[in-house]
């Protein structure tokens, strides 16, 4: 299994653990003299069997990511740390640069007596890094992703 499929399987897992929740909360009470819809012991049971294999397959995808070079990226895990960081970058410079330009603000100046609001930031220069930092997460992610199609998911180590 490639590393992407499993990042896909790890999804739908999670999609279905979240989905029994739902069904496990909705079926938990019932009404004296009814029947609930579904049993939520069998549903408990059949969550406890996805969450297990969750389990697993995140250790699997942890320890390829742990192993996998990516040259000048390093590993696969400093690779996701390093994209993490570069969104909150570009959160902060994008947020910035809005707030600094007043594209947040609701209110506007009604007359001549009424002061300024006045720029503490250089909006052109965050907005220039931010679309700096925009490109450079782009090219990461796209060898993060190349790294995921071509490389295989670790296998099942004997330890539990």
């Amino acid at each position: 299994m490639r590393l992407a499929e499993a990042l896909t399987a790890r999804a739908d897992l999670q999609r279905r653990i979240e989905q029994l929740r739902a069904r496990i909360v909705a079926n938990a009470r019932f009404q004296e003299g009814e029947e609930p819809a579904e049993d939520a012991a069998a549903l408990i049971r059949e969550a406890e069997d996805a969450l297990t294999e969750l389990r697993d397959l995140i250790r699997r995808i942890n320890a390829t990511n742990a192993r996998l070079d990516l040259g000048a990226d390093g590993t696969m895990t400093d690779a996701l740390a390093t994209r993490d960081v570069l969104r909150l970058r570009h959160s902060v410079l994008t947020d910035a640069a809005a707030a600094a330009s007043g594209a947040n603000d609701q209110f506007l100046r009604q007359m001549r007596s009424e002061l300024r609001q006045v720029s503490a930031l250089p909006v052109a220069r965050l907005r220039a890094q931010a679309d700096a930092v925009a490109q450079e997460l782009r090219e990461l992610d796209n060898r993060i992703q190349q790294a995921n199609w071509s490389n295989d998911l670790e296998e099942e180590s004997g330890s539990r």
